[in-house]
């Protein structure tokens, strides 16, 4: 099946998927079944093979998947088999904390630079990435072919940069800017708006009642379902 058919929240709970069963190689387990998987997850062990039989035979009945083997195949699936380089535009609190996120790297994703216009800023060396002058960021995305991009810049320059970057090829925008962008096509854009998420969490909250712990069990329930 093409990429571009496969609905957003299958590949969502992919991600879920893979990083349940990466905890689960890091405790030493093997193998497990569908319902296993899925109790972890709070979903159903039907939706799981479901999710998977988009991309294939996965497992074998009555004896469940090879962790290792699965763990394989979802990275394949999701292009995390290989190291992508990022660039991350916005080398502010909120840029620089990302820089020093050892766990990017072991997902298969290298901050190789960052950029920004604040002389305080430039030539600055974070988590291991230089910190480059804005001007710059064109050609160093298409010398280093960089195809994704992380924006953490004011909302009132998030536009700008994002065509900025479309125009050297990048071709995946994550974008922490408390703003919509739009992107032409053929460029994805996801974005993080961490406020909508509190927001979400506070009508959530707000409307609960009874003991925390089932509150808990629910809404993690429909995050992995329903997203």
């Amino acid at each position: 099946m093409k990429r571009n058919l496969i609905p957003p929240p299958v590949v969502w709970r992919l991600s879920l998927y893979l990083r349940e069963l990466q905890a689960l190689a890091g405790e030493g387990v093997e193998k497990i079944s569908s319902r296993k998987l899925a109790d972890g997850l709070q979903t159903t062990d039907a939706q799981v093979r479901k999710d998977l039989a988009y991309f294939g035979q996965f497992g074998r009945p009555g004896v469940g998947y090879r962790v290792a083997e699965l763990i394989q195949q979802l990275k394949q699936i999701l292009n995390t088999d290989k190291v992508w380089p990022v660039v991350v535009v916005g080398a502010g609190d909120m840029g620089r904390a990302l820089l020093r996120h050892k766990g990017f790297l072991a997902k298969g994703f290298n901050l190789v630079a960052a950029f920004d216009i604040s002389d305080k800023l430039i030539g600055m060396v974070v988590g291991g990435a230089p910190i480059r002058h804005l001007d710059e960021l064109q050609e160093f995305v298409l010398q280093s072919d960089i195809r994704m991009a992380v924006l953490a810049v004011p909302p009132q320059a998030a536009q700008g940069v994002c065509n900025l970057l479309c125009e050297a090829g990048i071709r995946g925008i994550l974008n922490f800017a408390p703003i919509s962008i739009c992107a032409p096509g053929g460029v994805t854009v996801r974005q993080v708006d961490l406020a909508a998420h509190l927001e979400q969490l506070s009508f959530h909250v707000g409307a609960q009642s009874g003991p925390p712990g089932a509150m808990l069990r629910v809404r993690t329930t429909r995050i992995a379902t329903e997203r």
